[in-house]
C-alpha cells in the first residue's frame, strides 16, 4: 500500500450507513439551506440582491409593526445560531456536524416558531404594570399614526367568552332583526293587584337560531346580556302576529296552565349597539357586514338620546 493510499485510509472517517442519514438530512434542509444561502450572500453578484431585498424589508418594517416584529426575530435568531456555528468549529467539531446542528437549529424554528404571548396584537410579557405605566402605553399607542387596527380591543376577548351556539343567537339577531319574547305572569282579580312571575323570557331563539342544546338558551342569554351584546325590551316588536307562534310552545302553553288565572306579557330581544357592531365585524362576512338594510334593533334606555 502506498504512502497516500494508507494517508487517505487514516484520514477519512468511516462513513456511516445511508438510512442512518437519511431522515436528519431531510429535517434539517430547511435549515441547511438558509445556512448555505448565508454563506453565498458573501459572493459579489448575489450579495447585491441580497442586500436590495434586506432594505425593502428594512423599509416596510418602518411602516409596519408586524414586519419589524419579524425582522427583529430573524436577524437575532440568524446571530444567535451563526455565533453558535463558529463556537463549535473553534472548539474542534467537524464544519459538517457544525452545519447539520445549525440546520436542525434553523429548522425546527423554521417549523415552530417562538411567539411572545400577545394580546391584540401587543405582547402582554412587555406590557408595563402599574396602572399609571399602563395608561401611558394606552395614551401613547393611541398616538401611534401607523396603526390601521380599529377594533375595540374587548372583541378578542368576547370571541374567548362565546360559546358556539351564542354565536348563532347573534347572527340571528343581526340578520332577522329583534326576537319575540313573553312572560307568564298570574291574572285574574288577584293579578290586578300582585302579579307573580310564573315564566320569564320564554322565547323561540333557540329553535330559530338552530342551536345544539335547546336547554342552556336562558344561560346563553345572561352570558350575552353580561356581555353587553343584548339586552331584553319591555316592549313588544312590531309584528304582532310573530307572538302567535310562541304563545302556542308546550312551554308557554305548560306556564298558562300551571295556574287558574294566568296572563301573557310580551316582550322583545334586541342587539346593542355595541352586540350589533360586534357581529358586523366578527360573525359574518364583509358583504353582509356591510350591509344597511339589516333590520333596526332599539337602543337600552340608558343609551337613548334624551327626549327635547
Amino acid at each position: 500500500m502506498s504512502v497516500s493510499e494508507r494517508f487517505e485510509d487514516e484520514a477519512a472517517p468511516p462513513t456511516p450507513r445511508l438510512p442512518q442519514l437519511v431522515d436528519p438530512v431531510v429535517d434539517t434542509l430547511p435549515g441547511l439551506a438558509r445556512v448555505a444561502g448565508t454563506a453565498a450572500a458573501h459572493t459579489a453578484g448575489w450579495g447585491l440582491r441580497a442586500s436590495a431585498r434586506g432594505w425593502l424589508r428594512v423599509g416596510r418594517a418602518l411602516v409596519d409593526r408586524d414586519e419589524a416584529a419579524a425582522l427583529a426575530r430573524d436577524v437575532g435568531q440568524y446571530v444567535g445560531v451563526a455565533g453558535d456555528l463558529a463556537r463549535q468549529v473553534v472548539d474542534g467539531r467537524p464544519v459538517g456536524e457544525a452545519l447539520l446542528r445549525a440546520g436542525e437549529a434553523l429548522g425546527a424554528s423554521e417549523r415552530s416558531p417562538a411567539r411572545p404571548p400577545a394580546v391584540n396584537g401587543h405582547v402582554v410579557a412587555s406590557r408595563p404594570t402599574s396602572l399609571r405605566e399602563r395608561g401611558a402605553d394606552l395614551l401613547a399607542r393611541s398616538r401611534d399614526v401607523w396603526s390601521t387596527d380599529d377594533r375595540h380591543p374587548a372583541y378578542d376577548r368576547i370571541l374567548d367568552d362565546l360559546a358556539p351556539d351564542e354565536a348563532r343567537i347573534l347572527v340571528l339577531l343581526l340578520e332577522h332583526g329583534p326576537q319575540p319574547s313573553v312572560d307568564v305572569r298570574t291574572g285574574g282579580p288577584i293579578g290586578l293587584v300582585n302579579s307573580q312571575l310564573l315564566a320569564p323570557g320564554l322565547n323561540m331563539l333557540g329553535p330559530r337560531a338552530g342551536v345544539r342544546y335547546l336547554d342552556h338558551v336562558p344561560s346563553y342569554l345572561n352570558n350575552l346580556s353580561r356581555l353587553g351584546l343584548v339586552w331584553l325590551s319591555k316592549e313588544p316588536v312590531r309584528d304582532h302576529a310573530e307572538y302567535q307562534v310562541l304563545e302556542a310552545q308546550p312551554d308557554v302553553t305548560a306556564a298558562l296552565r300551571s295556574v287558574k288565572f294566568a296572563k301573557v306579557v310580551r316582550r322583545s330581544v334586541h342587539l346593542t349597539p355595541f352586540g350589533e357592531e360586534f357581529c358586523r365585524l366578527a360573525l359574518v362576512d364583509e358583504a353582509v357586514g356591510a350591509r344597511e338594510d339589516l333590520p333596526e334593533h332599539a337602543v337600552p334606555p340608558e343609551e337613548a338620546p334624551p327626549q327635547p
